[in-house]
């Protein structure tokens, strides 16, 4: 086989892992080397200054020993396998990356043999990049689990950003579709990245020069909807990886049928976009608007509303904490309104430090109101448009499939507005799925 076409099979079988983002780590060139990593976004994302940036996303094999039900590359599928020497991936990315197709690498792999092999030959293609190459740039490189920890050490001084797939949600799913794997084998190298992470911070203080373990730190990755969890138990799982193992990110990826399995959803159900998209917005409540999960969402109400962001949902069931004067509300309050963001309640801190602002000076410093209006007041005064009856506040931050599934149970068409033209269904779109 061709190196094109072991190119073609496993970038292909790599297309499944999502848990790749911005690089978060700001290293420079080298004389005598090429390439460096910048935190900026990588794998067709855009970086600050606008430029387009990827990642060689690719698998190391998908010749792989494990049989979890949900996986593509699992032993009893059907599927063209493959495998890249370590010498052929580290030419290959060079060879990519001299041509200016790529800014780094995203390798992972099934497991080969046994995980230790598995790292051993992973850890082999780093170590050709980094020392024969002289390669710089930017590599993210997944943990194997249940791989010796000298080899996991290893890994992480050759890598920039670690992660490691919690796969699933509970350890009762991982018994019944990937028997092969165990929680503890999958927790153990979480921890010793977090370790390792804070014991180089400490050599970084006393030497400027020591080496460097993970830089831009570790992230996992979940499948939702291959087993029944809930929204909640996702959500609270997420929390407590966020708190005990210092993650920079929690990837949730819809789980796609790729083979028929009694254990799983047939092979025609759609992936549930929808809630993938529900649990990033309440993840982003999570790192950075200072919610918990058990305020997102409870046992009484266990699953997102598909018509409402988990932010707008949480507010309308607490219009008690509302409307809020945005000239003497805390920054921590300020979050809590919808549709304002991060940027947006730090201007409004910053400008009301030198007078007192109205709705047009909201305007003016890029606050968008359209659905922050019902749920505040400027100098004591709620604004015109938002004078509406509770019910029809609630109706103005539904998207129009919601409301038109409302009014029709209620024998009446709904409007936004008073005067409906006020508000058009792309005006809609872009609040809902704008910045929370």
């Amino acid at each position: 086989m061709d190196l094109m076409e072991k190119l073609t099979i496993l970038s292909d079988a790599a297309k499944y892992d999502a848990a790749c983002t911005s690089s978060g780590v700001d290293r420079k060139g080298k004389a005598g080397g090429i390439g460096n990593s910048s935190a900026c976004g990588i794998c067709h994302s855009f970086s600050v200054d606008g430029r387009c940036i990827s990642l060689l996303k690719v698998l190391l094999s998908n010749d792989c020993v494990y049989n979890c039900h949900y996986c593509v590359n699992r032993v009893t599928n059907d599927t063209p396998r493959a495998s890249f020497t370590p010498r052929e991936l580290a030419s290959l990315t060079i060879e990519f990356y001299r041509r200016n197709y790529i800014e780094g690498l995203f390798l992972s792999s099934g497991i080969l043999k046994n995980p230790d092999y598995t790292c051993e030959q992973m850890i082999e293609t780093l170590r050709i990049l980094r020392e024969e190459y002289r390669f710089y740039g930017y590599i993210h490189a997944k943990a194997i689990p249940g791989a010796d920890s000298a080899l996991i050490a290893r890994l992480g001084m050759l890598a920039d950003r670690m992660s490691v797939n919690i796969e699933l949600p509970s350890e009762a799913s991982l018994r019944l579709l990937a028997p092969a794997k165990k929680k503890a084998a999958i927790l153990s190298p979480m921890r010793q990245i977090r370790d390792g992470i804070t014991e180089n911070r400490s050599d970084l203080v006393q030497y400027r020069h020591a080496p460097k373990f993970a830089p831009a730190g570790q992230s996992t990755q979940m499948i939702v909807g291959a087993t029944p969890e809930t929204d909640y138990q996702i959500l609270r799982l997420s929390e407590s990886l966020y708190q005990k193992y210092s993650l920079k990110r929690v990837f949730f990826s819809a789980y796609m049928p790729v083979a028929e399995d009694n254990l799983l959803p047939s092979l025609d159900t759609k992936p549930p976009l929808l809630r993938e998209h529900r649990l990033y917005q309440a993840d982003w409540l999570l790192r950075f608007y200072g919610f918990t999960a058990s305020e997102i969402l409870d046992e009484q109400h266990p699953n997102f509303n598909p018509f409402l962001d988990p932010k707008c949902n949480w507010a309308i069931q607490h219009m008690d904490q509302f409307p809020v004067e945005v000239n003497t509300a805390s920054y921590e309050m300020l979050l809590r309104v919808p549709g304002i963001g991060v940027r947006s309640a730090k201007r409004i801190v910053s400008a009301r430090r030198t007078g007192s602002l109205d709705l047009d000076a909201l305007k003016k410093i890029g606050v968008v109101l359209k659905r922050a209006q019902y749920f505040i007041t400027c100098r004591g005064k709620l604004p015109d448009a938002a004078r509406l009856r509770s019910d029809n506040m609630i109706r103005a931050v539904l998207s129009d499939k919601a409301a038109q599934m409302i009014g029709t149970t209620q024998g009446e068409q709904l409007s936004l507005f008073h005067n409906p033209n006020l508000l058009t269904r792309e005006d809609v779109m872009k609040c809902l799925t704008g910045e929370l």
